[in-house]
C-alpha cells in the first residue's frame, strides 16, 4: 500500500508527541532517588570506582551509549554483557563500582540472574527501570524511574517512548555531574581528542587568528586615510589602533566606524586622527583562548572582528567572522 503524504506526517507527529509526553512525565516524577543516585555516582567518581552499566536488548544500545557519554565527561565506565557476564566477565566488578542496570519491565530473566552476582562483588545497584515495584527495582539500592504512559508503537510492543525516557533519564544523570564536578572545555577536549568534535574543542585562537600581512595594525595618532588604507591593504574589514609608544591596544577601527566618520566627520575626516572615529575599549581575546571562547564573545556581541592580544595588552592577530564557517566552529 502506497503511503500518503498526509497519513504519514500523522502518524510521525503523534509518534514524537507520545514520545515527548513520556519525557514529559519523567521530569515531572524526579525526585529524592533522583537525587540519592546522583550523590552515590559522584562518591563513586571520587573514590576511583567505576560504573557499570547493563541491559539485554534495546535497553542494552541505551546502557552502551550512557557508558560512552560518562565516559566522555571523565567518570570511568563500562557495559557489561548480561550473558557474558555469567561466563567470566564478572571479573571487570570490583568492590566500589556501582552497576546500573537498564530494564524497562524490571523482570528480564539475565538482568534478574546478574543482580545476586554483583552484590556478591560489594557492587551497588541502580535499577533504571518504569516500574517501580518490579524486581529489580526491589532489590536495587537506588531507583531511577521513568514514566511511560504508552509506547509509540500501535501495537504497544516496539520499544519507543519508554528507551527515549531512559536515555534522557541517563543523560540528565550525567549532565548533573557533569555540573557539580566543574568539567570544563579543557577536560571535555581531552576525553574527545578525535573527529571534528576533538578537532573543533582543541582548536586555540592562535590556531585560527590572522597574523603578520592579514593583521592591520596602526598607531591611534595615524590619520583615517591611512588607516583605511592599511585595512584595504589587508583585506580586512577592521584594524587594530594602538598606544604609539607602548604598543597597546587603544581602540579598533571597522568598516562600520568607518561609514560613519564619513557621514559625520565633515569633508576632511579622512586628514584627521583615526582616534577620533574608533571603537574605544573594543572586544578581545587572548591567543591561548579555545576557538568556541570566540565564538561565544561573536555570538554574545553580534560583533565582525575580534582582535587578539597577548598578556601585555598588545594585539597580535585578528579573527574576522567570515572565518569561522570555513573552519567549521559553528
Amino acid at each position: 500500500m502506497a503511503l500518503q503524504p498526509q497519513s504519514v506526517l500523522r502518524r510521525a507527529r503523534a509518534c514524537i508527541r507520545i514520545e515527548s509526553d513520556a519525557l514529559a512525565a519523567t521530569a515531572k516524577g524526579l525526585g529524592a532517588g533522583f537525587v540519592a543516585t546522583a550523590r552515590a555516582v559522584e562518591a563513586v567518581a571520587a573514590a576511583g570506582g567505576k560504573l557499570i552499566f547493563s541491559g539485554v536488548g534495546k535497553s542494552a544500545h541505551i546502557a552502551q551509549k550512557l557508558t560512552g557519554t560518562f565516559n566522555s565527561t571523565g567518570v570511568s565506565s563500562c557495559f557489561l554483557d548480561a550473558t557474558q557476564a555469567l561466563h567470566g566477565d564478572l571479573g571487570l566488578c570490583a568492590e566500589g563500582d556501582l552497576a546500573i542496570i537498564l530494564s524497562n519491565s524490571g523482570q528480564t530473566e539475565e538482568v534478574l540472574r546478574l543482580v545476586p552476582m554483583l552484590k556478591r562483588f560489594g557492587v551497588k545497584l541502580v535499577a533504571l527501570t518504569s516500574h517501580p515495584e518490579s524486581d529489580l527495582a526491589q532489590s536495587a539500592d537506588y531507583r531511577l524511574i521513568y514514566r511511560v504512559p504508552r509506547e509509540a508503537c500501535p501495537l504497544e510492543l516496539a520499544p519507543t517512548a519508554s528507551t527515549t525516557a531512559a536515555l534522557a533519564l541517563g543523560d540528565a544523570l550525567a549532565m548533573v555531574l557533569l555540573e557539580a564536578r566543574g568539567l570544563t572545555r579543557d577536560d571535555f577536549a581531552r576525553y574527545h581528542p578525535a573527529g571534528n568534535l576533538g578537532r573543533v574543542l582543541l582548536l586555540r585562537v592562535r590556531d585560527i587568528m590572522r597574523t603578520g600581512d592579514r593583521l592591520p595594525v596602526l598607531p591611534d595618532t595615524a590619520s583615517t586615510q591611512d588607516a583605511i588604507l592599511a585595512m584595504t591593504k589587508a583585506k580586512s574589514g577592521s584594524i587594530a589602533l594602538v598606544h604609539a609608544k607602548k604598543g597597546r591596544l587603544t581602540g579598533i577601527l571597522t568598516d562600520g566606524d568607518f561609514r560613519r566618520s564619513a557621514l559625520n566627520g565633515g569633508p576632511d575626516f579622512l586628514a584627521q586622527p583615526v582616534a577620533r572615529f574608533m571603537t574605544r575599549s573594543p572586544k578581545v581575546i587572548r591567543e591561548d583562548a579555545l576557538g568556541v571562547d570566540a565564538l561565544r564573545l561573536f555570538e554574545a556581541h553580534r560583533i565582525d572582528d575580534l582582535i587578539v592580544v597577548n598578556a601585555a595588552g598588545r594585539p597580535v592577530g585578528l579573527i574576522d567572522g567570515q572565518d569561522l564557517p570555513k573552519l567549521k566552529i559553528v
